[in-house]
């Protein structure tokens, strides 16, 4: 008879955030996949569970899958998890759910703590509706992009970012969103957790001055959406002149958008992809 995959969230910081029901899954199981077995051999030392441990990573996880699934059949039970909160939530493993799935070997969750979703409740921005971004691109002008499709929405967009990129990103978060309202969640259920709400480019500042350490989740306020019929039909060398206008007039890029943003209709979204990416 197959055996059973379960995907177990493990503490995001604090030790004791942990579920029972978790903590008897990882004793029952015959195997423990975990993303750094360093980082996961400190709970389960703390818990004095001791079960066989794989590696199971974004390096190796192409090379893994098949043997996971032949475990499996042959009756084992394993256990994935991360090295904090939900395992597939900017972890590997979405590629060995399927295949075990399509194996018909069951698949379930051992739900429990998640940085996304605490950062959400803490951050003091409006919760719903979200998306999670994961963690951004790294070159800045990948970043850019990848931030502009947000632009003329109304969601509130949570990411992961490292301390030692925060400042970039949040340089180019200002570039594109502006003083949007954000929150930097950091080292969350930590001793040293901290919340810090303010303007994106108020965070900026901050964190210019203050070099951030742990583990950073951003949760950014969402925009106005324009309407599709208020646009105005305008050509791209329409655009191009009016900037090239409002720019001799001595106004600042951020006054140049909002100028235009006004005068067509037209998304910021659109209007960065028409003029700064053409």
């Amino acid at each position: 008879m197959p055996g059973t995959l379960y995907l177990c969230a493990t503490p995001i910081g604090h030790l004791k955030d942990i579920t029972l029901r978790c903590l008897e899954t990882l004793k029952s199981v015959d195997l423990i996949l975990a993303e750094d077995t360093r980082q996961t051999r400190k709970l389960l030392s703390h818990y004095q569970i001791s079960v066989p441990m794989k590696s199971f990573h974004a390096h190796n996880e192409q090379g893994r899958v098949q043997d996971v699934v032949n475990w499996l059949l042959g009756g084992q039970s394993i256990a994935l998890v991360s090295d904090a909160g939900l395992p597939l939530i900017s972890d590997p493993g979405a590629g060995l759910v399927r295949a075990v799935q399509d194996a018909g070997v069951v698949v379930t969750c051992i739900p429990g703590p998640s940085a996304p979703a605490t950062a959400l409740l803490l951050s003091g921005i409006a919760p719903m509706p979200y998306v999670f971004l994961g963690f951004l691109p790294r070159q800045g002008k990948a970043r850019r992009e990848s931030l502009r499709t947000w632009l003329g929405r109304s969601e509130t967009l949570v990411l992961f970012e490292a301390p030692h990129r925060l400042v970039e990103a949040l340089t180019d978060l200002v570039e594109v969103f502006g003083p949007r309202e954000a929150s930097v969640c950091r080292e969350l259920t930590k001793i040293h957790e901290e919340i810090r709400r303010a303007p994106l480019d108020q965070l900026l500042a901050h964190y210019r001055s203050e070099s951030p350490r742990g583990e950073i989740t951003l949760v950014i306020a969402g925009g106005e959406a324009l309407p599709a019929e208020a646009a105005v039909v305008v050509s791209d060398a329409e655009l191009q002149a009016a900037y090239a206008a409002l720019q001799a007039e001595g106004l600042k890029r951020k006054e140049i958008f909002q100028t235009l943003q006004q005068r067509y209709g037209l998304s910021r979204n659109s209007l960065y992809s028409r003029l700064l990416d053409s």
